[in-house]
């Protein structure tokens, strides 16, 4: 913000072409225009999901609309921990978001940073933003393996319950690896023991026992949500029977 002109009263466009990413304004000043216009043209995204850093401050973000301004994130509730807001996209291959600048007295640094998700219709089981904590049927199950942005066998080391938040925190260990999209799940040097955090929601009321389950979910602003999780030998059972039909929609490596 302290580049620009004082007196210009312009507002500065900024152009992302990713389905996720992030923007970091620091010292805000007057207003940003935050065009989300993916590189996808075949691609139909139909929510917006927005995570401000825990130390947003300076502005406001609202999306545009038929030419209209609608809050969705204020610069008080930017300091909440976890805080997600999720919108439809009327427009899902160009959606514009507008930062309005708080007014300041000082110059103090001030950053107003948010991640960012451009989510699909085809996205309809996932409990980061439906809530669905029902287990998994055998298609889903099946799809879910092939799909998802991580798959790891483990077993349960512990549950904590974030109430403020809705969100309960699994510290899985992990057996094997065998997809992940990024290093969620990473061995410690001390004790060489792969270990890695997976959150649900608090009202799908998950809690500790005993077992070797396979993990899978996907990951949203950095952090690995669980979708489908069965016993792991209950999954070798329904895998192998729907391959013997021929009924698996991906070859999965278990070896």
């Amino acid at each position: 913000g302290l580049s620009w002109e004082p007196r210009s009263r312009a507002v500065e466009q900024v152009h992302l072409r990713c389905t996720e990413g992030s923007l970091e304004w620091m010292y805000p000043a007057r207003a940003l225009r935050v065009v989300l216009e993916p590189n996808l043209s075949s691609a139909r995204h139909t929510t917006v999901c927005i995570k401000p850093a825990s130390d947003f401050q300076g502005a406001s973000i609202y999306v545009e609309r038929a030419g209209q301004l609608h809050l969705v994130v204020s610069e008080a509730e930017g300091a909440r921990p976890h805080h997600v807001s999720c919108f439809s996209a009327h427009t899902p291959q160009r959606v514009a978001l507008f930062l309005q600048a708080s007014p300041q007295r000082d110059i103090s640094r001030r950053t107003a940073s948010f991640q960012y998700e451009l989510l699909s219709n085809q996205i309809t089981n996932c409990s980061f933003f439906l809530a669905m904590c029902r287990p998994c049927d055998n298609v889903e199950l099946l799809l879910a393996i092939c799909s998802s942005d991580f798959v790891v066998k483990g077993s349960i080391r512990n549950v904590s319950h974030d109430s403020e938040n809705h969100m309960s925190n699994v510290d899985v260990s992990v057996q094997k690896v065998y997809r992940q999209k990024n290093r969620i799940f990473q061995q410690d040097e001390a004790s060489g023991e792969w270990r890695g955090p997976i959150r649900t929601l608090l009202q799908c009321k998950v809690k500790k026992g005993g077992g070797v389950f396979l993990f899978t979910g996907n990951e949203h602003f950095g952090e690995a949500w669980l979708g489908c999780a069965p016993r792991f030998k209950d999954f070798l059972f329904i895998y192998w029977a729907a391959r013997e039909r021929g009924a698996n929609p991906c070859e999965f490596q278990l070896n």
